[in-house]
């Protein structure tokens, strides 16, 4: 996995002013249009690592996806093996961690982690599962029935307030009077 802080010269920790900043620079510095010392393709292949980097580290959310992949990564390169473990159990959560390892870096090639599409087939994946397609649908059950039960009460508090004299003027004068209103009656009476 490349590493998008050594790509634009930055510490992980930097600001978006600052990686912005080094991205200025960068660009800059190796544009194939700006200098002309015989390393055309070489810049252009750098240029396109900078423009990569920056997209996924100015955006936070990918820069959040893309630091967690990163510790992942380092975590898994440095397993230490504890002394009390014995060496079958050690080699079988190493290999266990090495097949997790494989597996992130083939989603990640699968699914262009740091990109839309990449998140598109991500929830693709989510929603393929039969148990988070279960609990989706209950979810969305209880919000529609949240919608109607807020459209029943407005309805209702609208006659009451209808009913009042003092504030049956104010609801005469929003319905009536108002364009926006008036366009909309004008689209159902039509």
């Amino acid at each position: 996995m490349k590493n998008y802080y050594e790509i634009l010269e930055v510490n992980k920790k930097a600001s978006k002013e600052v990686i912005e900043k080094a991205y200025k620079v960068l660009v800059k510095k190796y544009h194939p249009d700006l200098n002309k010392n015989g390393k055309g393709i070489s810049n252009e292949q750098k240029i396109k690592e900078i423009n990569e980097a920056y997209d996924v580290l100015s955006n936070d959310f990918l820069r959040e996806q893309y630091d967690l992949e990163i510790e992942k990564q380092m975590a898994k390169k440095n397993v230490i093996p504890r002394t009390k473990e014995t060496s079958s159990n050690t080699q079988n959560r190493q290999t266990k961690e090495k097949a997790e390892v494989e597996q992130i870096n083939e989603n990640m090639k699968k699914h262009k982690v740091g990109s839309f599409s990449g998140i598109i087939a991500l929830l693709k994946e989510l929603y393929k599962s039969k148990p988070k397609r279960e609990e989706f649908k209950e979810v969305t059950k209880k919000d529609i029935i949240a919608l109607i039960l807020t459209i029943i009460v407005v309805i209702i508090l609208g006659v009451v307030l209808w009913q009042i004299p003092f504030t049956k003027g104010w609801m005469q004068e929003l319905l009536f009077e108002n364009p926006l209103f008036n366009w909309i009656a004008g689209l159902f009476s039509k």
